[in-house]
């Protein structure tokens, strides 16, 4: 049997998906609070159990049995507010499961990490697992976090446990829900003129949940892939997104400074109206950078093609249609 974090999650019940239609036997690892996705409402044979990465003990109830881990579950947010709570989630609860697969001999150990947690382009050229996080004012605590974790990964590999790491760019799907990647197709076809100056590479969730069972199923150990399809431009992609839902595609080039005064002002209306500013120092940067990914490891070590993003966003564009 397997085990999966997250696996109420975008990521981790698609994961779910794929197992069961593989046969596999699954335990799910949910918060009290959760809600089953409706892609696993009528999936009475996964075994949900109720647990917390951060208490030790209920993870070490969750593990019995169980002979592989998919550890999906993580906190995303970019607000400084949520540090505390973030590097907790991120770096505490995956040092205790962790800590609970070495004591319980677990076979295969499987890690969702991000390309948050891998090192910027040099002179314009892809950026590949040999690139090295450097820490500074620059990054959020979300990527400090799936760095630190990673490290915990190594630890635990150094201490006999079979490992692999993933580190997918933004992913895409049509059930992201308003969410994520899901947010930014909420908001393009509503109707967006602007468009940030960076890029950065995509992968549909499909291909991440399918990448991670054909590495538990190899004989790879104690490496670590990007898991992205392809780099695109902010504006090709809002363009794109927009002829598929019928909208105008965005014209206005937005400048640094636009996108700060815009996160100042979210910032105070957040004070006012207690909704979380979705602008950070941290997001406003991103969305100049050009972060270009370099997939052909993930593709030799696996033999694999990606769903292209176009078929992505057609695939989303026509959920949000029906």
């Amino acid at each position: 049997m397997v085990l999966v974090t997250g696996a109420t999650g975008f990521l981790g019940s698609e994961l779910v998906r794929q197992l069961l239609l593989k046969g596999e036997k699954v335990r799910g690892l949910k918060r009290d609070s959760s809600v089953i996705p409706s892609i696993l409402e009528d999936e009475e044979t996964v075994e949900w159990v109720n647990g917390d990465l951060l208490d030790y003990y209920s993870l070490d109830y969750a593990i019995r049995g169980i002979t592989k881990v998919y550890h999906c579950a993580a906190l995303i947010s970019f607000e400084q507010k949520n540090r505390k709570q973030i590097m907790k989630v991120n770096v505490e609860g995956t040092v205790n499961l962790l800590n609970v697969c070495v004591a319980n001999n677990i076979q295969k150990f499987l890690h969702v990490s991000s390309v948050a947690a891998v090192g910027d382009s040099k002179k314009g050229e892809l950026i590949d697992e040999t690139h090295h996080w450097e820490f500074g004012s620059g990054q959020s605590s979300y990527s400090v976090s799936k760095y630190e974790s990673e490290m915990e990964v190594f630890r635990a590999s150094a201490e006999g446990l079979n490992t692999v790491i993933i580190n997918p760019s933004i992913i895409l799907g049509k059930n992201a829900g308003s969410e994520g990647s899901g947010q930014m197709f909420d908001t393009i076809r509503k109707g967006l003129p602007f468009y940030p100056g960076g890029s950065f590479g995509y992968v549909d969730v499909e291909d991440v949940a399918t990448t991670m069972i054909s590495l538990m199923e190899s004989n790879i150990s104690n490496e670590r892939f990007i898991v992205s399809a392809e780099n695109w431009t902010y504006q090709d992609l809002f363009t794109e997104i927009a002829i598929q839902t019928g909208k105008n595609p965005p014209n206005i080039a937005l400048k640094p400074w636009m996108l700060n005064a815009a996160r100042v002002g979210n910032g105070i209306l957040s004070v006012l109206n207690g909704k979380n500013n979705s602008l950070t120092k941290e997001t406003v940067r991103s969305a100049f950078k050009n972060q270009r990914y370099s997939n052909e490891k993930i593709k030799k070590a696996l033999n694999l093609e990606f769903i292209s993003v176009k078929d992505s966003i057609a695939e989303i564009c026509r959920n949000y249609k029906n």
